[in-house]
């Protein structure tokens, strides 16, 4: 496959395609294995709709996209609801290829339907966690410069509060009795229903972006990584064909949102890749997961660390023994949980990492090439090594950067940030690894200051920037701190205005605190908000004046050692 032109482009509104970072920026892609050598045209929802109902035993009326609910979608009826869309986008909203269109809702099937839509009509989808609020939305949005918004019909408010200019903004998934006076947004559910259930997909080619994945940066400021409809495919061709190594029969769960690139490629793209089926929850506690796993037969999970572990600790290992596969990632796999439900539930783990930037597990291994404790080695099709500070390689057994290459790897749009993470034709994920003498990679911690928490990739600074907003704060600095259930936790050190004396007390503080923590969730995603919080008559600083934040990590390791 060609790695130095791009191909002609289908889409009209050329936005991504003006915004890709300069090609001698890109990291070296490399398509070391056949199945990622893809021809020069190919549109991402033909090749996970129509090649699999055209090439699959029972076609179309094979079960595809499943809900709790009962909704019990096939293949042709999924294809069928994203026909009708993608008819509501083009000759109802103007849609044109290359415009970008964002889609804010849990995982369910009409988010799928609306996903695959999108990209029928040559859009780019731009998934977005329904948990963001307003400040969130509306920086994604400058970014991004979105012209149609597809949401839930429960999740338009804080969209609407964003107040982004010119976005139009329609509901989907809602019952006739749901949407009547409920909300005055056009629902292209609904504006879809008589549109014809076949569309043309756009002849998009390989390299045109398709996607739009958000991650957070330690600056606080969102990053927008652009990603290939040949990318898309190119994690299920890898990772998912050499390892996890799906059947048709197969009915994928969990937990991720769709946002998530890792919930992305585990709930929809490799199931669909071959022709199986995904149950999609909207949320569930480790044992309402643990139930659905039995009640539906599922045997392909994707969850964190910590909720395996809930699992087993609430009683539900034998809900867990009809899993072929159950994938961790998102956090690191500690050898004891491994091996904890190995020994109750007979389950082998496959850890993995990944990032936004790469789609999705470049490193991971399955079954007799477990080495539990470790991440694994580099899946088919990528490579992996480890680089000390000056990018020099280091030797087995010394830590260093984790640097990372293959058939996907790092676009920002228009972001300086580029450089950070590609340097020498290499992809630097953030993480500090060991590669033993048979090469295999052991986790050892984040190069940055971003804090991992139950599979979520949160912002210190960010949380910074919500609470040093409430007036009772004078400055404040936040960490991760070990936390057996999560991994980490987010801690904030905060300096009060007025100092500790005013508070009145363990009593005042409890009530500040509370406070605090409200009013984070009310800032930012619930999820980031600090669950510890100290208060410090002043933060640690350097001679210049710098927070020494090393003490503050070191402070919050030493209380749960």
């Amino acid at each position: 496959m060609p790695d130095t032109e791009l191909t002609p482009s289908a889409h009209v509104d050329t936005f991504c395609r003006d915004n890709l970072p300069p090609r001698e920026l890109w990291p070296d892609l490399v398509f070391d294995v056949p199945e990622v050598h893809y021809p020069e045209r190919l549109n991402v929802a033909t090749a996970l709709l129509d090649d699999v109902i055209d090439g699959m035993p029972g076609g179309a009326d094979r079960p595809c996209v499943l809900a709790p609910d009962g909704t019990r979608w096939t293949y042709g009826e999924l294809r069928e609801h994203a026909s009708q869309v993608a008819h509501v986008l083009v000759e109802d909203l103007g849609l044109v290829p290359g415009n970008r269109v964002l889609l804010r809702g849990p995982n369910n099937p009409w988010l799928v339907a609306v996903w695959f839509a999108v990209l029928k009509a040559g859009g780019v989808v731009v998934p977005t966690m329904p948990m963001l609020r307003p400040g969130e939305l509306a920086s994604i949005a400058e970014i991004g410069r979105f012209d149609i918004a597809l949401c839930d019909h429960r999740f338009t408010e804080d969209l609407l509060r964003a107040q982004v200019p010119g976005l139009r903004t329609l509901t989907y998934g809602g019952t006739a009795e749901e949407l009547d006076g409920a909300s005055e947004l056009p629902d292209i559910t609904a504006l879809a229903r008589d549109k014809p259930t076949t569309f043309d997909d756009v002849d998009t080619a390989a390299d045109d972006v398709s996607m739009l994945a958000f991650t957070s940066g330690t600056t606080g400021r969102p990053k927008a990584t652009m990603h290939f409809h040949r990318d898309i495919l190119a994690n299920a061709d890898t990772f998912s064909r050499y390892v996890l190594k799906p059947e048709p029969d197969d009915v994928f769960v969990g937990t991720p949102p769709i946002a998530f690139t890792f919930g992305l490629g585990g709930l929809v793209v490799f199931p669909l890749r071959v022709g199986a089926s995904t149950l999609l929850v909207e949320k569930a506690t480790p044992e309402q997961l643990a139930d659905l796993i039995a009640e539906h037969g599922a045997t392909v999970c994707f969850t964190a660390p910590t909720a395996y572990k809930a699992m087993i600790a609430r009683g539900k290992a034998e809900a867990l023994r009809g899993l072929r596969r159950a994938v961790s990632a998102g956090e690191h796999l500690p050898r004891s949980t491994w091996q904890d439900i190995y020994d109750r539930t007979g389950v082998r783990l496959i850890d993995g990492i990944g990032s936004t930037e790469m789609l999705h597990i470049f490193i991971g291994c399955a079954d007799d090439d477990i080495r539990p404790g470790s991440t694994g080695r580099p899946v088919p099709g990528y490579q992996a090594k480890i680089v000390d500070k000056a990018g020099r390689d280091a030797p087995d057994g010394v830590p260093g950067r984790l640097a990372v290459k293959g058939p996907t790897g790092c676009r920002y749009l228009a972001d300086e940030r580029q450089t950070v993470y590609v340097q020498d034709g290499w992809n630097l994920t953030g993480d500090t690894f060991i590669r033993d003498e048979d090469g295999y990679y052991w986790y050892q911690a984040r190069s940055d200051d971003m804090i991992v928490s139950s599979g979520y990739n949160i912002s210190g600074t960010e949380v910074e920037e919500a609470l040093i907003s409430h007036p009772e704060v004078m400055e404040c600095a936040v960490v991760a701190a070990p936390d057996p259930e999560r991994g980490n936790v987010v801690k904030a050190y905060v300096v009060p205005r007025g100092g500790r004396p005013q508070l009145g007390g363990e009593e005042g503080e409890q009530a500040l605190r509370t406070a605090l923590q409200d009013h984070v969730k009310g800032a930012i995603a619930p999820y980031k908000y600090p669950r510890q919080i100290e208060f410090l008559d002043a933060l640690p600083r350097t001679s210049t004046g710098k927070v020494q934040r090393f003490v503050l990590r070191q402070d919050a390791a030493a209380e749960v050692s």
